[in-house]
């Protein structure tokens, strides 16, 4: 065991759970428990959702790919930072000036019906535990590396934690704990990135041509066709990771922690800022784990290339910032998953039980009481998902959440703002196709089906060729809202859509996160 790392381990938690402490004494009610009370400044949530969205997936996956893969792993840094464009320009601000709770809320305040509530409440619970199976399989990765603890025992360690933040801390605890995070992770990640370029002398031409002569894969290392070779995957992976975002329940959530729709420009076009200086790093990670680590001593200690980024930390700088850089890690992880399960758990308790079961009558502390529980059920599903899906990259896993997201949420988001003629049957048909068409493909796919035994969780042939959906899932999601539309026997409600549009672009009416 690695004692140095354990102790920054136990600092990093015994951190966090006074935090938790701390929130749990200002969570009084289900707006706070939610959104923190609408409370956040543009900075802080900013700096939250950077540490929300710089994941496991991002610190250890990324790094893995690019030192794996080279230019094919670029890829996820590219499309994970593009997708913030989306979310900018087109959702930000009108799903802010919504002012709900949920994504199910910003759905329902144009189609008020239970059908709609419930599939969207569905789709965040799909995707919330997509994603943060990758975050515990990063996770177990991490703390067997360290400490020598299985995999399986380091996923419910984690796992633990997780609930315990959510339960007791709410939005409150989440958003700090993922603000701290923020701001270790792009310490931890500087001072490896500077050391990294200071080996090629600062000469980015010098450490492209060393990198490239130290790798197994000489030249094609610095192109396209490593890992992708098949132009359809590729554009279906950038696909999945530029719209996808947009689709992301728990990430959309955390704009309805400020106060108004300025404020969450602002905390978009803060995250972007620090997102794009982290992304760009990745590339000095990934280059240095390939030119000082090596491809065969990454494999072993994670078939998947997960543990490159720590073991790069380990070779620059020794125990302590091996141990650092692990914490931090750590760090990272824990901060996600908190947020998959609070808006798994929000979705539960506030679309289907309050507004469905209750039918929008469930007091403040039955919400609060019934999130505590979903937060122990989402947490478990996660864990026992997680539990078989330990060879796989994260990165790779994340982007089928956002393959998801893509083709279930975004179509929907979209069609209810800006299209007139939507309606109740188009965002049904749309929400289900697009996430059952992902989720089918996922399961036709090369992950899951491979001939090689341990290639994949199945042995056999694949029946879909490509290894991430969105190509085909992205505009089936698109066209099955836009057919569902035109069949719908209802008729859009044109005085709720110029209600929407009105508010959506102006904020009229919304002062502060609703309290329902």
């Amino acid at each position: 065991m690695n004692g140095t790392a354990f102790a920054l381990f136990l600092a990093i938690v015994l951190g966090t759970l006074y935090i938790t402490y701390w929130a749990s004494k200002k969570t009084k009610n289900a707006t706070e428990f939610y959104t923190a009370g609408g409370g956040l400044t543009g900075f802080q949530n900013g700096l939250a959702i950077a540490g929300d969205y710089m994941s496991a997936a991002s610190f250890l996956g990324i790094a893995g790919m690019v030192a794996l893969n080279g230019f094919d792993g670029f890829f996820y840094s590219v499309g994970f930072l593009v997708g913030y464009i989306v979310v900018l320009y087109l959702v930000a601000e009108p799903l802010r000036n919504l002012g709900k709770y949920t994504l199910a809320d910003m759905i329902s305040a144009r189609f008020d019906t239970k059908k709609v509530r419930g599939v969207a409440a569905m789709n965040t619970i799909t995707i919330s535990i997509f994603y943060m199976i990758a975050q515990l399989v990063g996770a177990g990765a991490l703390i067997k590396l360290l400490m020598g603890i299985e995999y399986t025992t380091s996923v419910l360690i984690v796992g633990a934690l997780m609930t315990i933040y959510v339960i007791f801390g709410g939005m409150t605890a989440t958003s700090w704990v993922q603000i701290i995070k923020a701001v270790l992770l792009m310490i931890g990640t500087f001072i490896i990135s500077m050391i990294v370029f200071g080996k090629f002398g600062f000469n980015l031409l010098n450490m492209f041509e060393e990198v490239k002569n130290s790798t197994p894969l000489k030249d094609a290392f610095l192109n396209p066709g490593v890992k992708y070779t098949n132009g359809l995957d590729t554009i279906s992976l950038t696909l999945g990771l530029v719209l996808g975002t947009a689709g992301l329940p728990h990430i959309l959530v955390r704009f309805f922690t400020v106060r108004d729709a300025k404020t969450a420009r602002k905390s978009v076009v803060t995250a972007t800022w620090i997102i794009g200086a982290f992304y760009i790093m990745t590339v000095f990670l990934g280059f240095g784990a390939a030119a000082f680590v090596g491809k065969e001593a990454i494999l072993k200690a994670d078939p998947a290339g997960n543990m490159a980024a720590p073991l790069l930390a380990e070779v620059l700088g020794g125990n302590f910032l091996f141990a650092f850089i692990s914490a931090v890690a750590f760090a990272t992880i824990l901060a996600v998953v908190a947020g998959l399960v609070l808006t798994g758990a929000g979705a539960f308790a506030h679309d289907f039980y309050n507004e469905i079961l209750r039918k929008g009558k469930a007091t403040q502390q039955e919400q609060m009481k019934m999130a505590r529980f979903a937060a122990v059920g989402v947490s478990v599903i996660s864990i026992a998902l997680a539990l078989f899906a330990q060879k796989l990259n994260v990165a790779f896993l994340v982007s089928l959440a956002f393959a998801v997201g893509a083709s279930a949420n975004l179509p929907v988001i979209l069609f209810t703002i800006y299209w007139k003629k939507f309606n109740t049957t188009g965002a049904v048909t749309g929400m289900l196709t697009g996430l059952f068409s992902s989720l089918l493909l996922v399961a036709l796919s090369p992950n899951v089906w491979n001939p090689v035994a341990g290639k994949a969780i199945l042995i056999g042939d694949p029946i879909f060729p490509l290894t991430t959906p969105g190509i085909v899932s992205i505009p089936l999601g698109f066209l099955a809202a836009y057919i569902g539309t035109v069949i719908g026997n209802k008729k859009a409600d044109k005085e709720k859509y110029n209600e929407i549009l009105v508010k959506s672009n102006t904020g009229y009416g919304v002062h502060k996160a609703s309290d329902h």
